[in-house]
């Protein structure tokens, strides 16, 4: 019996400095997607709105820390209950974590796993507000998020990632945030937009972006940092699943990019820039929950089909309906749901672990097994997206006054404009800023134009 317990005390994981540093520096990557996110959505909306977007953004920096901190971790992550949510008291507040206690089975501290799943449940509402763009109050756009986390991510996160949590017990592959993530916020935009309504001008106003490179920006910064989100997510580097992930989320991307780019010069006639930007994050979603179970070259089939049929799915809402701002539906929910259900096809058993889907003769029983993972989260982050929003709107009201939405959010929710055209700094004030804007740019159009002198 002694020498049993010498063997399984020397057989128990070690901190490892290397695989606590690799987290960490992952870690880091992943914050810098939200702000990576708040340029490529604040470049895609009119100027009037694009300091109002950076913000719904940040915001999440903050509340969700805070949650995190309080009570998140211990519900995402804590002991299961149910198999539906987690608890454990040690972990409200971070007040029973160790320095060097290790997150069961790995060789990083609790704290780098804590900060590290703080990171993505911060981004996850964050990706809700592109939907919402021109119209939400920010104060309860504030309090929805602070809802949604509560009810919505932190039980999801439980069920696929957390100990016991059902999804993960199943069997359901999400290697870093397919159900999660993408498909949760995904579902959870389409279930608020259909309680707050369109923008006023939505099919008959151009709402062009107003600063591509901004977007492409935003879009680079998120692909840098993607890798920290999908590589990372296996926790440490001992047995190459995490370097195969990297190489999957680089070719993924790449591919729908390019996929996206063919369908929109065959369907539209151009290569835009904002297709290529919307492609790669087509890519990146699609392959985050399936590039640890598929190797290069299905990595690359995943990138084309989500390339292609997101580039289909952006145009739904104008024939439903729906506004949905930025594209949050199409792209997050449909390529979370493209990337989740490949797995049943293109699993190989050569990545995180012996699964094979059908194209590798593992017949149809992953497949039926990630459907009910993404029907799950579909429904339920849908239906309680919609309530919370419901609640709000009927209680404190979840939009901005039809003047202050024509006029700009920027300048009725923040008092400031993203540029000040005035050249007198401290940004234009409230009650002249849209007929000086609209002067100005008349008199410079007319200048160039040659009809008046400069």
């Amino acid at each position: 019996m002694a020498q049993a317990a010498i063997l399984l005390a020397a057989d128990a994981p070690k901190l490892s400095s290397a695989n606590t540093g690799f987290m960490l520096i992952c870690s880091a990557l992943v914050m810098l997607m939200t702000p990576g996110l708040a340029f490529f959505y604040g470049g895609m909306v009119r100027v009037k709105s694009a300091l109002n977007m950076l913000m719904m953004s940040f915001i999440s920096l903050g509340v969700v820390t805070v949650l995190w901190v309080l009570y998140g971790f211990s519900t995402a992550f804590g002991a299961d209950r149910g198999s539906l949510v987690g608890w454990t008291p040690g972990f409200i507040g971070f007040s029973g974590i160790g320095k060097t206690e290790l997150w069961p089975g790995h060789t990083i501290p609790v704290f780098v796993f804590a900060v590290f799943q703080l990171m993505f449940a911060i981004i996850t509402p964050a990706l809700i507000s592109g939907a919402l763009a021109d119209r939400v109050k920010f104060g309860a756009w504030t309090l929805f998020l602070v809802l949604w986390v509560t009810v919505v991510y932190f039980p999801i996160a439980h069920w696929v990632w957390g100990p016991g949590g059902w999804a993960g017990e199943l069997g359901v592959i999400d290697f870093a945030g397919g159900t999660a993530v993408h498909i949760n916020a995904g579902a959870a935009a389409l279930g608020v937009i259909l309680v707050v309504g369109r923008r006023r001008g939505f099919k008959k106003d151009p709402m062009r972006p107003h600063s591509l490179p901004l977007v492409m920006l935003g879009a680079g910064l998120l692909w840098f940092g993607w890798f920290g989100f999908n590589a990372g997510s296996w926790l440490g580097n001992d047995d190459g699943v995490g370097p195969l992930m990297f190489v999957n989320t680089q070719v993924a991307t790449g591919t729908a990019m390019l996929a996206w780019l063919a369908y929109e010069k065959i369907r539209h006639g151009a290569f835009t820039t904002l297709g290529a930007a919307s492609g790669a994050v087509a890519g990146l979603v699609a392959i985050t929950p399936s590039g640890g179970a598929v190797s290069p070259l299905g990595a690359m089939a995943v990138g084309a089909v989500a390339g292609v049929l997101c580039a289909m799915a952006v145009g739904l809402k104008y024939r439903f309906g729906y506004d949905d701002s930025l594209d949050v539906v199409g792209v997050h929910l449909v390529g979370g749901v493209v990337g989740s259900l490949l797995i049943g096809f293109f699993a190989s058993g050569r990545g995180q672990s012996a699964v094979r889907g059908l194209f590798y003769g593992g017949g149809m029983e992953q497949f039926w097994k990630q459907c009910a993972g993404v029907l799950a989260v579909l429904a339920y982050s849908l239906i309680a997206s919609a309530v919370l929003a419901l609640l709000l709107d009927r209680t404190i009201g979840m939009r901005v006054t039809e003047d202050e939405e024509i006029s700009g959010i920027d300048q009725a929710e923040h008092a400031e404009t993203a540029y000040d055209l005035t050249g007198a700094g401290g940004g234009v004030p409230v009650a002249v800023a849209a007929p000086a804007l609209a002067a100005a740019q008349i008199r410079r159009a007319a200048t160039r134009s040659g009809k008046v002198d400069a």
